[in-house]
């Protein structure tokens, strides 16, 4: 049986004022062309499929979309999505009867009968081409605290509730496997030694607690499908625990991933091999220059950038502009976008470091009190020489206080 294991598509993820529904459009289409050249028998999105709780109708188009295009492009399939922490789980389940006439099953959140969780609807068969089923997953979505059984007298109710919960799904999903037949699990949340994008996830922290334990994972379950951290990974080397990774960078610290989908083969009830596929990049991100460099410098870099003339618009690259500063430069802007004139590029940040940066030393620390006793020009003079590591000129604190000194009265701190 074969796998193919996505998470964290983001879909409907702007990069500050720019959508990425064309980058998202071409992933989707090249992950179409995958199940149908692979022949994968089941897909397990592990969560995060929309960026928000409330995605925009065209981000809803494009799931329904392809989920409906990918039945049509390998009728065998099984589909199983399960939320994340961005995902609304009621938005996620609503058309949940209608993608079950697609074998697609949706999990938005841990369902309850009057006599408590309703483990069955989260042990699913997963069918091969033939039909048959040949594996048990295990589809975890994002769990909250109301979703976790109570853990009498644990020190972490939170971390004990989930391994509760997933102890009492991989037994249930024990007595339903015949011999031969594996066990998968999904799950969307942070494990620990998991490497985080710090740009762009979202920090999972309820109680104090932030990370799992990757022993909540029985050893007799053959394949982990994990989403949340964005960096494709192994835990603890093993690649039968793994992030598979977003499809695209969603942020600039993420240029340097690898973007990839994860197939699994299966051969019996164990894991005969796994294979990465990256995913083209349809958008290129551009950080210029790599490390912050003075302005004189950077305008040259920008001015030299060599880019394809007869890119359409929905491809011209994204951009991070970086500059070091020794001194406040208010047309900083103007003359990066005059640099830029005419050049196929979409500007979406001017990220400035002070020369300063990093000088804690150049301006003492102080409390609480003492700051909130400060006037606005002592707050500003300290803030100045905490970033730039000098004090600041006479011209500029006379501009300062002539701009405190025309706000309206009841205006001023």
């Amino acid at each position: 049986m074969k796998l193919l294991h996505t998470s964290d598509w983001h879909l409907g993820q702007s990069l500050n004022q720019f959508e990425r529904g064309f980058e998202h459009a071409q992933f989707l289409a090249w992950l179409l062309d995958t199940l149908e050249a692979e022949q994968v028998d089941a897909l397990l999105i592990a969560g995060d499929v929309f960026d928000n709780t409330n995605p925009s109708a065209a981000s809803q188009n494009q799931l329904y979309q392809f989920l409906t295009q990918a039945r049509q492009r390998v009728p065998h399939l099984s589909i199983v999505l399960t939320a994340g922490n961005h995902d609304s789980p009621g938005r996620l389940e609503a058309p949940a009867p209608f993608l079950s006439l697609l074998d697609a099953h949706v999990i938005g959140h841990v369902p309850r009968t009057p006599d408590g969780i309703d483990l069955n609807r989260l042990v699913l068969p997963l069918k091969d081409h033939s039909g048959q089923v040949a594996a048990w997953c295990i589809a975890m979505p994002f769990l909250r605290p109301g979703d976790v059984p109570l853990v009498e007298d644990a020190t972490d109710p939170y971390m004990a509730g989930m391994a509760a919960i997933y102890a009492q799904a991989y037994a249930l999903a024990c007595q339903k496997r015949s011999p031969g037949q594996a066990i998968v699990a999904m799950g969307h949340c942070h494990i620990t030694g998991g490497q985080v994008s710090e740009e762009s996830e979202r920090r999972i922290v309820i109680g104090g607690s932030e990370a799992l334990s990757a022993s909540v994972f029985a050893p007799g379950v053959a394949y982990v499908a994990l989403g949340h951290l964005h960096l494709a990974q192994k835990l603890g080397g093993d690649a039968t625990r793994r992030y598979c990774g977003s499809p695209l960078p969603m942020s600039f610290s993420e240029l340097d991933y690898p973007h990839q989908v994860v197939i699994v083969e299966l051969d019996g009830d164990a894991v005969a091999s796994t294979r990465d596929i990256r995913i083209p990049r349809s958008v290129e991100l551009l950080r210029v220059p790599r490390q912050p460099a003075p302005l004189a410098q950077v305008l040259a870099e920008l001015q030299t950038l060599s880019l394809p003339p007869d890119l359409p618009p929905a491809q011209w690259p994204f951009l991070l502009v970086r500059v070091q500063l020794s001194a406040p430069e208010p047309g900083l802007r103007a003359l990066v976008e005059a640099a830029l004139a005419d050049k196929p590029v979409r500007l979406v940040r001017i990220e400035t470091r002070s020369s300063g940066s990093g000088q804690m030393e150049a301006a003492a620390l102080v409390s609480v009190d003492e700051l909130s006793n400060l006037a606005p020009a002592g707050f500003f003079e300290r803030l100045y020489q905490h970033r730039f590591g000098e004090a600041p000129p006479p011209e500029l604190m006379a501009a300062f206080t002539e701009l405190v000194n025309q706000a309206p009265e009841g205006d001023q701190p």
